[in-house]
């Protein structure tokens, strides 16, 4: 009988669980998106209608020029509408 004392070579105590933790690496899967028709259908219905495009585009326009003036009234009593729920 050959005892080698306590620094075997041989011997990982943690070899199996590395084993194990590899090979879950190996079986993990991918994560995937898949976008169904009707949520295409969705994304496409939300791009920018063109009226609503061009009256934004005069906004910036005058707001670059400094020509767009705000009404604080119109603006505080549509602040007041929707806090208030009108």
């Amino acid at each position: 009988m050959k005892i080698n004392g306590p620094n075997q070579t041989n011997f990982n105590p943690y070899k199996n669980s590395i084993q194990k933790h590899t090979e879950i690496k190996r079986e993990a899967k991918q994560d995937q998106l898949e976008i169904s028709n009707q949520a295409k259908q969705l994304q496409e219905g939300e791009k920018a209608n063109p009226e609503r495009a061009a009256y934004v585009q005069s906004i910036k326009k005058a707001v670059d020029a400094g020509e767009y003036k705000v009404d604080a009234e119109k603006t505080a009593q549509k602040m007041i509408d929707f806090w208030s729920g009108k």
